[in-house]
C-alpha cells in the first residue's frame, strides 16, 4: 500500500498507507520532532564535557569539540548517502550487535537529520544570544534567544503529537460501503454517515464525520480521520450518493 489510494486486484477496495515511509509530511514532523529531542541532549552533554575540559586545557577543548564534530559529520553522511543500507550492512559484520535494516535503518537516518538540524538551530541561537549578551546588543540580554531555543522543546512535543496524528492505514471497501482503518481496527458503515467536510493539510486530507443518530441514539465511531486526497474524493461521492 501506498500514501496515495490503490486499488487491489478486485477493485472494489482502495487501501492506503501513510506513515513517515510514505508521507512527506508524517516524515518531516517525526524527524524534526525526534531530532530536538536529541539535538538537546547532545548539546547539553557537549557543553559539560567541554566545560570539564576548559578546567584542564585547550588542547582537552579542542580534542572535545573535534571529537563531537567528527561524531556528528560521520553520522550525518551515513544518514543521506545513497547507499546508507550497504554501508549499514558492512558495519553490522565488523560488529558485535546487529545494527538496524529497512524501514528501521530509515527511521534512524531520519532522526540523525533532524538532530543536526535541530542542533544547528538550537545552537545558532545559544551563539547569537552569548554574541548579544557580551556585546550588550540589546537590553533584555539574551533573553529572546534563549527562548525561542527552549521553545523547540514543547513545539516537537506539537510535531509528533501532529504526525500520531496524520498517520493512517486503512482500506475503503465499495462494495460493502464501509471503511476500515487498522492501528487500531476499526470499521465505518457509511450508511450511518450524514455528511462528510473535508480540510488540506499538506499531502493530507482531514474528514470530519457528520454522523447519523438514528431515534436519537449516538453512533460510536472516530469524529475525524486522516486519508490520501484521492480516498477522501471516493469517500464524499459514496457519502454524496446515500444522502440523495
Amino acid at each position: 500500500m501506498d500514501e496515495d489510494a490503490a486499488n487491489s486486484p478486485d477493485t472494489e477496495m482502495i487501501q492506503w498507507r501513510r506513515d513517515a515511509s510514505t508521507s512527506r509530511t508524517v516524515r518531516l514532523l517525526w524527524s524534526l520532532g525526534v531530532g530536538t529531542f536529541f539535538a538537546a541532549i547532545g548539546i547539553i552533554v557537549f557543553w559539560r564535557l567541554f566545560d570539564i575540559a576548559g578546567q584542564i586545557g585547550r588542547l582537552a577543548e579542542a580534542t572535545v569539540a573535534a571529537f563531537f564534530a567528527a561524531l556528528i559529520v560521520t553520522a550525518f553522511a551515513f544518514a543521506v548517502t545513497s547507499n546508507t543500507e550497504q554501508r549499514v550492512a558492512a558495519l553490522s559484520r565488523r560488529l558485535p550487535v546487529d545494527l538496524p535494516t529497512g524501514r528501521g535503518l530509515e527511521r534512524g537516518a531520519d532522526a540523525v537529520i533532524g538532530t543536526v538540524v535541530m542542533m544547528i538551530v538550537i545552537g545558532s541561537l545559544m551563539i547569537a544570544g552569548r554574541i548579544v549578551s557580551q556585546r550588550e546588543l540589546l537590553e533584555v540580554g539574551a533573553g529572546p534567544f534563549t527562548g525561542l531555543a527552549a521553545l523547540t522543546i514543547p513545539l516537537a512535543l506539537v510535531a509528533l503529537v501532529f504526525a500520531s496524528f496524520l498517520r493512517s492505514v486503512g482500506a475503503l471497501d465499495r462494495e460493502e460501503r464501509t471503511i476500515y482503518l487498522y492501528d487500531p481496527d476499526q470499521a465505518i458503515d457509511l450508511e450511518v454517515i450524514n455528511a462528510i467536510s473535508t480540510r488540506q493539510l499538506g499531502d493530507a486530507t482531514i474528514l470530519t464525520l457528520e454522523y447519523a443518530q438514528p431515534d436519537g441514539q449516538y453512533v460510536a465511531g472516530p469524529r475525524r480521520i486522516v486519508v490520501p486526497p484521492a480516498v477522501a474524493q471516493e469517500l464524499q461521492s459514496l457519502v454524496d450518493e446515500t444522502t440523495v
